[in-house]
């Protein structure tokens, strides 16, 4: 009697119902972000090159903040350090979820977009140090390695709306442990001055964080000042203040649990707090922090010459549009080939080639990277704006084209996992497991 053969590995299949509509929910905000985010950009741009371009600059340059706390900061630093904690606090919450709840615990699905990941950062890294191999830019190696999520999915709102939902999942938590690896950069690279007191009195406002979010605790009179505390703190300590985010995300609970220490009582704090503080981040943290961080004096066709011309832009640009997507298919081919893993049903490497090509839009983290690779209003900074977007757009330009090509496919595809012939409110491919994505 004949057994039948074990189901092959397959890359970018289906995940289950209520993970799919989890993340659908959660691409629809950050879409909604993007738009926003393109919207602060380009007032950014605009205004930094009008007329008004010096009610800009100082704008950027108003302090406020208590000086006794050493807080004293310019509202261009209130964004970068204060406004993106709240995006790195999102992304731990996500990033955590992810592998306690998630499909992503299944360390099979876990690896694809992890090593891609890895490779995505490695690869442009590396092509950048080759570029400024002696040269005196070569701090700012990190710049080309992030994927700006929200600035990605407003480009598939547009080019890629019957995108298949694996395609999108995998975009999304690729550019999830992007930001923590972007976060782990920071923390270690970028901390100039380390002040080891205040990095210590931080653990204790957090501690207390962690017990009360871990009882379930959700009132803001007493999160909210243990955060700030937590926040003010590593700030002084000279690590990167969105550290601070990360950690707090990375307290919060995913899962309830009952008396008896089990796990299986409901979903945790996390799942509330990530539906409370995304639209916060998506819609009012990165846009104000891209408003505040990607106005750049252009200077006409000789300024942006100039500018493209110096050997970090040249290594940004190289590193987003060729590095990123060379380093993130290089990594999934290689998974493909040594665990005989095959694509999901109607999908090809093209369409892989495609979302690799997006991913090259590296755009808030990599601002930050560039303001604290060569400081804040620096010549050099500048130049590095004007390459993260030249790189981020002739990414978002080639991506389209890629995409483009395959909407057919896409289209088919779409309409099979939307399809609910029996109106039940699941689609029917979620419901029988042995159908095909395509038929």
């Amino acid at each position: 009697m004949s057994q039948t053969p074990p189901r092959r590995f397959s890359l970018f299949d289906r995940r289950s119902w209520p993970e799919t509509r989890r993340i659908t929910a959660i691409l629809r905000s950050e879409t909604i972000g993007g738009g926003l985010l393109l919207a602060a950009t380009v007032l950014a741009l605009v205004w930094a090159n009008s007329p008004w371009s010096d009610s800009y600059q100082s704008l950027l340059s108003y302090q406020v903040g208590p000086a006794w706390a050493h807080l004293n900061l310019t509202l261009a630093q209130w964004a970068a350090d204060g406004l993106l904690a709240i995006f790195f606090f999102v992304a731990g919450l996500e990033l955590k979820r992810e592998f306690v709840a998630g499909d992503l615990r299944d360390p099979r699905r876990a690896a694809v977009p992890v090593l891609a990941a890895v490779g995505g950062v490695v690869v442009p890294a590396v092509l950048y140090t080759l570029v400024n191999l002696g040269g005196d830019a070569a701090r700012g190696w990190a710049i080309p390695t992030a994927t700006d999520i929200a600035f990605a999915l407003a480009v598939l709102a547009v080019i890629g709306r019957h995108l298949p939902s694996a395609l999108r999942t995998f975009l999304l938590t690729l550019a999830v442990v992007d930001d923590l690896l972007a976060i782990a950069i920071i923390a270690v690279v970028y901390t100039r001055h380390l002040s080891v007191g205040p990095l210590l009195g931080a653990l204790l406002p957090l501690a207390l964080f962690t017990v009360l979010v871990q009882r379930r605790v959700r009132s803001w009179w007493l999160l909210l000042p243990l955060a700030t505390v937590t926040w003010t703190l590593v700030h002084a300590s000279g690590v990167h203040a969105t550290v601070a985010g990360v950690l707090l995300g990375f307290a919060v609970p995913v899962q309830r649990s009952t008396r008896t220490g089990r796990t299986d009582a409901g979903p945790g704090l996390a799942e509330h707090f990530e539906h409370r503080f995304r639209p916060l981040s998506a819609g009012v943290a990165v846009p104000i922090f891209a408003f505040f961080s990607a106005g750049v004096t252009l200077g006409g066709l000789s300024g942006l010459t100039d500018a493209l011309t110096d050997r970090a832009a040249l290594g940004v640009v190289l590193g987003l549009v060729v590095g990123k997507p060379l380093g993130i298919i290089a990594v999934t081919y290689l998974v493909a080939r040594f665990t005989r893993a095959t694509l999901a049903d109607g999908l090809a490497w093209v369409d892989v080639l495609g979302l690799s090509v997006l991913a090259g839009i590296g755009f808030t983290v990599s601002l930050l990277i560039g303001e604290l690779a060569f400081g804040t209003g620096s010549a050099r900074d500048d130049h590095v704006k004007i390459a993260v977007l030249t790189g981020s757009l002739t990414a978002a330009l080639l991506a389209t084209v890629a995409l483009r090509l395959r909407n057919r496919v896409y289209r088919r595809i779409h309409e099979a996992e939307t399809a609910d012939r029996d109106h039940d409110g699941i689609p029917d491919v979620y419901q029988d497991l042995t159908r095909p994505a395509v038929d």
